[in-house]
């Protein structure tokens, strides 16, 4: 079985949204899935930018890009294994 894509979370530490979605992905187990992207950073910014987005929280996963705390967490929600 191959190893599930890597998704990329563009963030900022400040933002309170970001904060959302970075809680949703450490509660839910998802650190080896999700690659945390701070937006600080000017190659960050130009690889969001790079994907059509220009604003913290956004969720890069499987060739789209999903912006803002609920669609970020919508997305990630696909990630969670279902419980037994």
């Amino acid at each position: 079985m191959s190893e599930p894509a890597l998704v990329e979370l563009f963030h900022a530490i400040s933002d309170s949204g970001s904060a959302v979605v970075r809680r949703f992905v450490v509660e839910h187990g998802l650190e080896a899935q999700v690659r945390f992207r701070n937006v600080i950073y000017p190659e960050v910014l130009a690889d969001l930018t790079a994907r059509g987005g220009g604003t913290a929280p956004a969720v890069w996963a499987d060739g789209q890009l999903a912006q803002g705390a609920d669609a970020c967490v919508a997305v990630l929600r696909r990630l969670v294994p279902p419980r037994a």
